[in-house]
């Protein structure tokens, strides 16, 4: 158990506890599991109104300089070249093996490649990504400014007041903004399902911002408890249990964030650490053994993390990586990897919880359906 007095604090930590919430250790930092009105009416909030989090524990970068794409694009089988001037994409940090170091977001904002990293992993990201391509780019660490993340179906009710013309923003774009005389960067993007946004600002500024924000009418504070619950019903991935450095994209089914571009045949195929690897399990020449999945128990059974898997027979076929009650879901959800012959939606496993057998079924994911707003 991390010490107390070793953790990090956020920006934002005065305001937490002056909310109530119960802090827990979370990537070095202080952190807000919930708040009093609980995780349940957190999420369910999150997804009828507006959830305000606290996600200044992730890591913010700068990457400057006329040839900042192209050395970027060397690390991830993305294309970063070809993304427009106010566009935001998904990216992955590849080992040599093919294996996830962070998967992270990055926006071409015009002068610079800006770039989220998750918590756990800013400081080895940071190093990896200035030994690698910090000859061709200036690699500028923004590890002390604050970011908040504003989520929900009525998200752009609250902040437009704050920030008018942000509800110009559709999903995946970003724009600079100005508050107070401070510099934001806003992208219209988020880790729930829901339209929403992530606000990155000067630490000065963000408990006022942050309090300004829960002035609004559609606004409460939610916590790392409802962020997990309301991304697992999304079927988005967490670093460190979904994904990791013994995963590949393909393995993760995360084709859909490799671009035509970066695969075999395209214009700037490969190139990039683990790329035979990756490209030979998107062609098909290397066939997978195991394969990312959604599962939905079909008894009223939370089946976590590390539980073990197994076919009706008894053989052990896998693992569950993400587990808990879906709140807007209504029943217990899962995702995690199983051998590839049970990876078909409709297949029936058996998790064992307990030592007793939980009967599951393969479900396509998400869980819930995403509305992102798109335009």
């Amino acid at each position: 158990m991390t010490d107390a007095s070793e953790l990090l604090k956020t920006p934002l930590h005065a305001l937490h506890l002056e909310l109530g919430a119960r802090m827990v250790p979370f990537a070095g930092y202080s952190m807000p599991v919930q708040y009093p009105a609980g995780l349940m009416a957190e999420h369910l909030h999150t997804r009828s109104a507006a959830g305000l989090f606290d996600v200044s524990h992730m890591g913010q970068l700068r990457l400057i300089g006329p040839d900042a794409a192209a050395a970027f694009e060397t690390l991830m089988p993305v294309d970063v070249i070809g993304l427009d001037v106010g566009k935001q994409r998904y990216g992955l940090l590849l080992n040599e093996e093919g294996g996830i170091i962070d998967d992270l977001m990055f926006v071409n904002r015009g002068d610079d490649i800006f770039v989220i990293v998750n918590g756990a992993c800013k400081h080895g990201d940071l190093a990896h990504i200035k030994a690698c391509i910090g000859q061709l780019c200036h690699v500028d660490a923004q590890f002390e400014r604050a970011l908040l993340a504003l989520q929900g179906p009525q998200a752009v009710t609250a902040l437009q007041r704050l920030l008018p013309d942000v509800e110009k923003l559709v999903f995946m774009t970003g724009a600079a903004f100005t508050w107070a005389d401070a510099d934001l960067y806003v992208t219209r993007s988020g880790y729930t399902g829901e339209d929403g946004f992530e606000i990155s600002l000067p630490a000065p500024v963000a408990a006022d911002f942050a309090r300004a924000l829960l002035a609004q009418p559609e606004v409460k504070p939610v916590g790392l408890g409802a962020r997990n619950s309301l991304r697992l019903e999304a079927g988005l991935c967490l670093y460190g249990q979904d994904i990791d450095t013994t995963t590949t994209p393909v393995q993760a089914g995360l084709n859909w964030a490799m671009q035509k571009v970066r695969r075999t045949g395209g214009e700037r195929a490969g190139g990039f650490p683990g790329a035979a690897r990756v490209l030979a399990q998107l062609d098909g020449t290397e066939h997978l053994t195991r394969k990312r999945v959604g599962l939905v128990a079909l008894e009223r059974v939370p089946v976590r993390e590390h539980v073990e898997l197994q076919n009706t027979a008894g053989d052990t076929i896998g693992e569950v990586t993400s587990g808990l009650f879906g709140p807007s879901a209504g029943k217990p959800v899962a995702m995690g990897y199983v051998n590839l012959e049970y990876a078909a939606t409709g297949t029936r496993v058996h998790a064992i919880v307990r030592g007793k057998v939980v009967p599951m079924e393969v479900a396509p994911m998400p869980f819930v359906p995403n509305r992102y707003f798109r335009g």
